[in-house]
């Protein structure tokens, strides 16, 4: 089994690059962390660094055990946190993550829902896209994240995660306001002279998909993340991008016209690790969150 100190000291040097640098980190004399590398390669039984000038350089073993203590350490610490809010040192905390327009829009209504009714139990709220989040999740760094996916895959992301279903969003084709196009606005195929404005990963994969159910591949002529500058971008007549029903609610350009696709959806889940039961204070927050966010008919 593996000592708690040693995986901490390795996932310093992970992070680090060198034993020197994780020293530095963790307030420890350099002896001390190679001493307890060396211990840790003699449990693990296989090399776990490779020299590389003044650095080190991970083994496949050594990225393997990396990700893997990052997410035991995790875990060991938020078990301490919620045993000793059971024990009474604590109130409690739910450290949240979520991606931008749901930190614009659900996130403020449910927290202060969630403040009032759980007074004593800390709200922590950070902004991450889902692939980060669900690392963050992963690692213990969060207890709950909010992610989204446009049924292309499992909700939570990945297999050992709980994922509850919050809510489905429309999804809009976002065009300049007062221009006029050969067809039905609503139609994607209406606009496959045009360049596209593009985000996220999953957002343009899912961009590409849907227009190549209609014949034709878009050009991509710009690529943000941002909502707001992508509405801009709209409104200069630079192009035409989709934005799912949260963001165009986080931010509405006045220049822009806004077209409901038919069929489309993003769906919305709050994700957890592991299997219920959850600690106290993320049951608390997942039950306020329920009772808190309604399912709209129609955005924005």
């Amino acid at each position: 089994m593996f000592d708690e100190n040693r995986l901490r000291v390795f996932a310093a040097i992970a992070r680090e690059g060198s034993v020197t640098a994780a020293a530095t980190a963790l307030h420890y004399a350099q002896p001390s962390v190679s001493h307890h590398l060396a211990r840790l390669e003699a449990e693990a039984g296989v090399p776990l660094v490779q020299r590389a000038g003044r650095g080190i350089r991970l083994t496949e073993a050594g990225r393997l055990l990396a990700d893997r203590a990052e997410e035991i350490l995790g875990r060991i610490d938020s078990a301490r946190t919620e045993l000793a809010a059971h024990a009474g040192l604590g109130a409690g905390r739910v450290r949240l993550a979520a991606f931008p327009s749901a930190l614009a829009t659900l996130v403020p209504t449910v927290s202060a829902a969630f403040g009032v009714r759980h007074p004593d139990i800390e709200l922590a709220l950070t902004e991450a896209e889902p692939p980060e989040a669900l690392a963050a999740l992963r690692r213990g760094e969060v207890d709950v994240a909010f992610t989204f996916h446009h049924g292309d895959g499992p909700p939570g992301g990945r297999p050992g995660h709980t994922a509850t279903s919050i809510l489905h969003e429309p999804v809009y084709v976002v065009s300049r306001d007062g221009t006029s196009w050969p067809g039905p606005r609503a139609d994607l195929g209406t606009y496959r002279g045009q360049r596209w404005i593009a985000g996220c990963e999953r957002c343009r994969t899912h961009l590409l998909s849907v227009c190549e159910k209609r014949g034709f591949t878009p050009a991509i002529g710009f690529e943000t993340d941002d909502y707001v500058a992508a509405q801009a971008l709209v409104a200069a007549g630079l192009g035409v991008t989709t934005l799912p029903g949260l963001a165009l609610r986080a931010h509405r350009h006045p220049g822009v016209r806004i077209d409901r696709l038919p069929d489309e959806h993003r769906f919305v889940d709050a994700v957890v690790y592991g299997a219920p039961p959850v600690p106290a204070p993320v049951e608390a927050f997942l039950k306020v969150l329920g009772e808190t966010v309604v399912q709209p008919v129609e955005w924005p």
